[in-house]
């Protein structure tokens, strides 16, 4: 007789709560980052556009679609924050074509919107940490 390896469980319930706020820590951090680049383009930094502009490239969307398709596959918020995320790469793109055609002054002023929306972006991945961790307890 054969026997069978069981499947794995979702990498989120083989993590304990202290992993967990650890992931979302480092996923926190990735989003200030973007928001400190996006800021320090709009002040005339052109250094960092590539990311900023493409929200698969930047690291908070690489953190998110590794979670999306595994350990946090099962989350339904999970759809929610990559759509807020690319929502915001889209206000950025558009901030920062305000920049280069000379409107720095337009594109500065857009960013509180940014900020609002990366606001909520906060908020959903303190909701899916805080469901994942009540989860672990």
């Amino acid at each position: 007789m054969v026997r069978r390896t069981p499947p794995l469980a979702p990498f989120s319930t083989r993590m304990n709560s202290e992993a967990i706020k650890q992931d979302f820590e480092s996923a926190l951090v990735k989003h200030f980052s973007f928001k400190a680049r996006l800021r320090s383009f709009l002040y005339g930094n052109a250094s960092a556009e590539p990311p900023l502009r493409d929200p698969d490239q930047c690291s908070l969307g690489q953190w998110i679609a590794s979670r999306q398709q595994g350990a946090y596959a099962h989350v339904p918020e999970m759809r929610a924050l990559d759509r807020e995320h690319r929502l915001i790469h889209k206000w950025a793109n558009e901030l920062m074509d305000l920049r280069l055609a000379g409107r720095q002054e337009e594109a500065l002023a857009g960013f509180q919107e940014v900020q609002q929306q990366a606001d909520q972006v906060v908020l959903l991945l303190r909701t899916i940490e805080g469901k994942l961790r009540t989860a672990e307890a």
